[in-house]
């Protein structure tokens, strides 16, 4: 049997979702025998939080500041990075999440090595496209990016097609869905007690978890609940932190709702809050995917949303949860109400959202298809073609 090809990542190591899923690749991949290197400014937080596998390598991208340039160029000290890694450690695959800079910065590395082979495998996660990729200062850098990456993968649909739309790209990605370990997102004993420390017990739980940008539209999420809080008790808990924070934290002083608002920042192990939350909710302009709403209806939960985007291929209106217009607080509201008051429907859509969680985006099926990946470019055979239909 041919031994596992070693494999390094390439990824944000801060609190956002493209962080949050090479951390948890680069883990199972690692729960399965490969030798993972994981390469970034700083160690992953997931990583922080739990315990890792022996198989798991760190490498931190030092950046050094010169007088005589204008900005750090991080994209040059991590590919410098990657070729050094690769060379050291026989890299066979390098996979980048995230287009800016990590794509670019491996596909240097792989010319430099040459002729070592270096496959690099890029996933677009969802701003890379849909705003730095698109920005003249970057467009045909990320163009260059996809088109010479071995394989490329977009966590959805919507993803997918906004990257042809934008970029005129001849080869359509791989849709390959965001995961979640289904295991990590189950009721325990506990709860009662830690829900105990932000609610009373007549008291419903919102949860919000997001980095605080202004594309999350955290405000609509805030004078949602002030006007859910006219109807029934509840603590609306909001997760993360980010430029936004402090604007939030004003408009929940100024509708008069911080008694029942807690802002908690960054928190880890985060499942324990799924697990006590009645709902959550995302009134995001836009998500590529919503790692988010997966957690959430992995651990149960109901998930109101805006639709329109990625989130549409997480939440199935009616069903798991509900969609919304975008900037429509009121929708988010009513919703909000109609299930919270409602316990059988909140039973039924929690039931239904960790059915298909554990369906359509558990573990062991995703890894399997990054897998294939990996081990078509090593083979020299054809990609794998898209995932079944999760859409519905």
């Amino acid at each position: 049997m041919a031994p596992l090809p070693k494999i390094g990542i390439a990824c944000f190591g801060s609190y956002g979702g493209s962080g949050v899923v090479a951390t948890e690749l680069g883990r199972a991949l690692a729960k399965r025998g490969y030798e993972v290197h994981f390469l970034s400014n700083q160690l992953p937080f997931r990583l922080l939080s739990t315990e890792a596998p022996e198989n798991i390598y760190y490498h931190e991208v030092e950046t050094v500041y010169y007088d005589a340039l204008p900005h750090r160029s991080y994209g040059l000290e991590l590919a410098s990075r990657i070729l050094r890694v690769a060379e050291e450690h026989s890299l066979n695959v390098l996979h980048a999440h995230y287009a800016v800079p990590h794509a670019i910065s491996a596909l240097l590395a792989k010319l430099i090595l040459l002729p070592r082979e270096l496959h690099v495998v890029t996933t677009l996660h969802g701003t890379d496209i849909t705003l730095v990729g698109v920005s003249p200062s970057y467009y045909e850098l990320t163009r260059w990016a996809i088109e010479h990456s071995d394989a490329v993968t977009c966590v959805s649909k919507w993803l997918r097609d906004r990257t042809l739309q934008e970029f005129k790209i001849t080869r359509p990605p791989l849709v390959v869905y965001n995961f979640v370990d289904m295991a990590r997102f189950k009721k325990t004993r506990s709860d009662r007690l830690f829900r105990s420390y932000f609610a009373d017990e007549d008291e419903k739980i919102i949860l919000h978890v997001s980095n605080f940008r202004p594309v999350k539209r955290i405000p609509d999420a805030i004078r949602a609940f002030a006007l859910v809080l006219k109807k029934l008790p509840a603590r609306l808990l909001l997760l993360g932190d980010g430029p936004e924070r402090d604007a939030c934290a004003q408009l929940v002083h100024e509708l008069g709702i911080s008694r029942y608002t807690l802002f908690l920042g960054k928190q880890h192990p985060i499942e324990k809050f799924y697990s006590i939350a009645d709902l959550l909710m995302m009134p995001s302009e836009y998500e590529s995917f919503g790692m988010a709403a997966l957690e959430a209806s992995a651990a149960g939960v109901p998930v109101i949303c805006t639709g329109g985007s990625g989130l549409a291929e997480v939440v199935v209106d009616g069903i798991t949860g509900f969609l919304c217009e975008v900037g429509n607080a009121e929708m988010l509201a009513a919703r909000a109400i109609e299930v919270l008051s409602n316990p059988q429907l909140a039973r039924q859509m929690g039931n239904a959202a960790r059915r298909r969680a554990a369906t359509c985006f558990n573990l062991n099926k995703i890894i399997s298809q990054y897998e294939r990946i990996y081990h078509a470019l090593l083979a020299g055979q054809e990609l794998p073609s898209d995932p079944q239909d999760c859409t519905g």
